[in-house]
Formats: C-alpha cells, structure tokens, sequence
C-alpha cells in the first residue's frame, strides 16, 4: 500500500491553464492523460518521483460524469472553485478493501495520447464524496506505463496536510491498532477544521520545497 497520485480539481479557467500554473510552480511539464470514458472526465498529468503524479482533472459535458461517482466528485470539486480533490493509494490487490468497504471496485480506463490504453480498478469514491478527507483506492493493471513514467522527474511528494481526524483515516486504511507510519517518506499533518479535506500538498524541488 503506497501513495500512487494526487488529484487537482480544475479551477474555472480550465483544465490546460490550471495544469499550466501548477506546472511552472513545479518545473514540470505537464502532459496529456485523455479521456476517462467511464466517468465522464478527461485529465492532464504532472510526473512524479517514485511511481507518483499529479493529475489535474476535469468534468465533462457528458452523461457519465453525472451517473459517476468519480465524475460527481470532480463536478462538486471544480464548482467551488477547484484545487485539491483526493489523495489516492495504490494497492497490488483490492480485495481486502472490497471486503471491508462492503462493496465492489469498478473498472477503469482510458487512452493516453501515446495509443496506450491504461486499466485499473478503483474503489472508495463515495466514501471520499461523503468524507473529503479519505483516500480512495486504485489498482493498476501493469506499472509499465504508469502515469509518472512519462518522464523522469526530480520532484517528490513529500507531504500532505489533511483538514480530518488521523484515526479515521486509519481506520478507512485499514490501519486501525497499527502503530507508527506507513509512509515513511510522507509527512502527515492533521488540523480540526469545519471543512474535512485535502488542504496542501508539499513538493520537494531541485531547489527547494514548494506548498500548494
């Protein structure tokens, strides 16, 4: 169980200028993900160290945004104004989360730019929808062509602050009466605020460290 992604809700000037801004604060260039079919969005992709990215994302005008429980999220997300959406943890098997989640994972998949077709499955939106602090689950088909090899990048994800309760989080990890930290690499940091979610995410630079 590691950190796989990050996801950025487009702001009101639109997926490319957001991907942009968060690009230059970064040094990365963001890249082209395309369209996820299933759910009613499309996405923009910025590289990572160590098997990581950042994916802005941004709602459709298409049905399956609406019936998707990805798309509605993104939707809400990008009508307050966009930003942080979602903290996403990458397992090899979902099954221990499908049986205490109560619930199957759906499919997912889209083709990149490249003509490469990417699937996995995911988990745990509703909850996200319900509780903006929580994670969600994915598991890759194959890391082949996983999101953060479009380049080799020098920027680390490095640190998460999350408006929430650390135990719960614990608890939707599976984590419940573990002690100590799974990601060793990661600093978490909790804060009591009306608005349970994702609140910056820290990078480490060539340069030095940037907050967004």
């Amino acid at each position: 169980m590691r950190i796989d992604h990050v996801s950025y809700a487009a702001k009101p000037e639109g997926l490319q200028a957001t991907a942009m801004e968060l690009g230059q604060k970064l040094g990365i260039t963001p890249h082209d993900g395309g369209i996820h079919p299933r759910f009613g969005t499309r996405n923009v992709i910025l590289p990572l160290a160590g098997d990581r990215y950042l994916e802005v994302v941004e709602v459709l005008d298409h049905p399956a945004s609406d019936k998707a429980p990805f798309g509605q999220a993104v939707r809400a997300r990008s009508a307050a104004g966009g930003g942080w959406m979602a903290w996403v943890i990458a397992v090899d098997d979902l099954t221990d989360v499908e049986e205490r989640l109560g619930r199957r994972a759906v499919e997912g998949q889209r083709h990149t730019p490249e003509g490469i077709e990417l699937q996995w499955r995911q988990i745990g939106i509703r909850g996200l929808i319900a509780d903006p602090q929580l994670p969600f689950f994915v598991q890759w088909s194959t890391m082949d062509h996983h999101p953060s090899r479009l380049e080799q990048s020098p920027v680390r994800l490095t640190g998460l602050q999350i408006s929430g309760e650390s135990d719960r989080v614990r608890d939707w990890l599976g984590l419940s009466g573990q002690q100590g930290t799974w990601e060793t690499d990661i600093d978490f940091a909790f804060e009591h605020d009306e608005a349970a979610r994702l609140q910056t995410v820290t990078f480490e630079l060539p340069q030095g460290s940037v907050t967004i």
